[in-house]
């Protein structure tokens, strides 16, 4: 009875400390996805939406099959065209790599709500893409 108890205890130290330390499977929410390249592009943070000021979300990239594929060197950034007497925007997105190929960490601050296209380019081991899609910031 002991034994059992001590497997127990043990297994949900185990579960308790992977919960607490490491990442958080399936907590970014889909922002906007779009195909760019012949690769699916998602924009993703905790709240599954995109705010003006400074924003941190995450940026993926996966085959068709659903597997998030390293793409070597990553750009992003946030364009707005001119309207009226304002001039044209351009936010561009900071990236960093993370531990998992073809998940990026980024932050930008983003002037202003609306909709903004966010204009994606990558060059390394999955090839080259260039594209942009419409997102919207609150």
């Amino acid at each position: 009875m002991t034994r059992k108890l001590a497997n127990v205890s043990a297994i949900v130290l185990l579960v308790s400390l992977a919960a607490a330390c490491g990442p958080r499977a399936g907590s970014a929410k889909e922002i906007k996805s779009a195909a760019v390249g012949g690769l699916n592009v998602t924009i993703a943070n905790d709240e599954g939406v995109l705010r003006h000021g400074e924003a941190e979300f995450d940026i993926v990239f996966k085959d068709p099959s659903g597997k998030a594929v390293d793409v070597g060197s990553a750009s992003l950034n946030f364009y707005m065209p001119a309207m009226g007497t304002m001039p044209a925007m351009n936010n561009a997105a900071t990236l960093k790599t993370t531990s998992t190929p073809g998940v990026y960490k980024a932050k930008a601050k983003i002037d202003m709500p609306g909709e903004w296209q966010a204009q994606v380019a990558y060059e390394g081991p999955a090839g080259r893409g260039a594209g942009s899609f419409p997102v919207t910031a609150q």
